[in-house]
């Protein structure tokens, strides 16, 4: 079975690769074709998946190509990870948006539409692809902003690509973790958009034991979520957002943080990973303990900012793991052997969630098999929750009307209407901002 990932070249390869080296059973992926438009990351990325693969017996033939095309014929699954404009492109969408005091970050606020704004035309080229050269592949989308780009490329490749996050999942473990649970067993009845929804419940043998979890005070405050959004915030909540909603919950605070901070997180990644990949330049580097020592620094500084802001202190040894590569793993196994199992993905409404429609791509359980992943029907939202999903996916569908006919007003409208941009006149900089540091953004008329 042939694995194609575009943005192979892209630092968290190697723990998708990784994952593969488990799998040992029928059916499993024999081939991995690395896709990037930069050859020297390509090597970086191969000498460690070199070194990874050394030891495994039946590991997957790994190859290098810088031809779109090429890499896409005769797959078999499709994993898209790319970053147009790469790190440079994420510091500047940061910078831009703080300097007219909003936030940037690369999925929420500012920052996301315009990394959407700039990945939408190429993600739908990709699919247009995709359908041509490998009609019967699936596509895993990992790019982010994860929600918006997928339902780009659902609207030529269908059901065919789903989206994934770790995020959800990381949030169904340690609430699982603290209530003793053990996470393979439990239900997560996770609602809401990428980057955008909250834990409702979380069922063991038929039983919620999320009500349990929101009465202990000691527990609730002792996990990631408890400590960034404070015991009686969750309470009040009913629920357990996952962490991105602090952008919302304590925006003007984590705006300051980000605006006083030594480096923005995109900045703080171009610096870290390019003396990684400059590292990887020299032959006797040792190619995979600095990639593991890279990788470590990275996950023990994710969200720092905000976790400073609300007093969180450093992150649990537990969550420095990672996890999307599992998840896809996961997904492939389900697809491929029609091994029936219950994951939280990226997928066409088909009707689970009323209040949008059918078309919107929204993160919710399904259930996954040989054709494909199906979401399950959910309750509605509460009207707080509603109203912020329904205004961030009226922001998604200007940025596809922007991406697909280029127009300025749709850009700036996306910006307009996303809750954490507070004017049209910051909006119409903001397009002003980002259309001066991104040649990508040369198609806004």
């Amino acid at each position: 079975m042939k694995l194609t990932i575009l943005g192979g070249g892209g630092f968290r390869v190697p723990l998708v690769y990784g994952a593969l080296l488990t799998d040992h059973a029928e059916g499993r992926v024999t081939e991995v074709v690395l896709h990037d438009l930069d050859d020297s990351r390509l090597y970086a990325v191969a000498r460690v998946l070199a070194e990874q693969r050394s030891t495994v017996a039946d590991a997957p033939t790994v190859t290098a190509t810088t031809d779109l095309d090429e890499a896409l014929r005769g797959a078999d699954f499709v994993f898209s990870a790319i970053r147009v404009g790469g790190l440079e492109g994420r510091a500047n969408d940061e910078r831009v948006a703080l300097a007219e005091g909003v936030l940037g970050q690369e999925t929420v606020g500012a920052g996301g539409i315009a990394y959407g704004l700039r990945t939408v035309p190429v993600a739908v080229d990709i699919a247009r692809r995709v359908a041509r050269l490998a009609p019967d592949a699936w596509v895993i989308n990992f790019t982010n902003p994860a929600g918006l780009v997928t339902e780009a490329m659902s609207r030529h490749l269908g059901d065919r690509v789903i989206g994934i996050c770790d995020s959800p999942v990381g949030l169904g473990r340690r609430i699982a973790r603290v209530l003793g649970a053990n996470p393979r067993e439990a239900f997560i009845d996770y609602v809401g958009l990428n980057h955008l929804g909250w834990v409702r419940g979380l069922r063991v043998a038929g039983r919620d034991e999320l009500p349990r979890l929101l009465a202990d005070s000691d527990l609730l405050g002792s996990f990631e979520e408890g400590k960034l959004f404070g015991v009686d915030w969750l309470r009040s909540l009913g629920a357990i957002p996952n962490e991105y909603l602090h952008y919302y919950y304590f925006n003007r605070e984590t705006v300051r943080a980000y605006q006083q901070a030594e480096k923005t997180r995109g900045a703080f990644l171009r610096d870290q990973q390019a003396r990684f990949y400059e590292e990887m330049r020299r032959p006797d580097a040792a190619a995979l303990t600095a990639w593991d020592r890279t990788r470590a620094e990275r996950e023990a500084t994710y969200m720092s900012e905000n976790r400073e802001t609300a007093g969180a202190g450093e992150r649990d040894a537990d969550d420095l793991s990672g996890g999307y590569e599992k998840v896809a793993l996961a997904l492939m196994r389900a697809i491929a052997r029609d091994e029936r199992t219950t994951l939280i993905l990226n997928v066409r409404n088909q009707g689970a969630l009323s209040v949008l429609d059918t078309d919107a791509v929204i993160e919710v359980p399904c259930l996954v098999d040989a054709n494909g992943a199906h979401p399950v029907a959910v309750a509605p939202l509460p009207d707080h929750a509603t109203g912020l999903v329904c205004a961030v996916k009226g922001v998604e569908r200007e940025v596809l009307a922007a991406a697909e006919s280029g127009s300025r007003a749709s850009a700036v409208k996306a910006f307009a209407l996303h809750p954490l941009v507070d004017s049209v006149n910051v909006a119409r900089r903001l397009v002003e901002g980002y259309t001066a540091v991104h040649p990508g953004l040369a198609y806004l008329g």
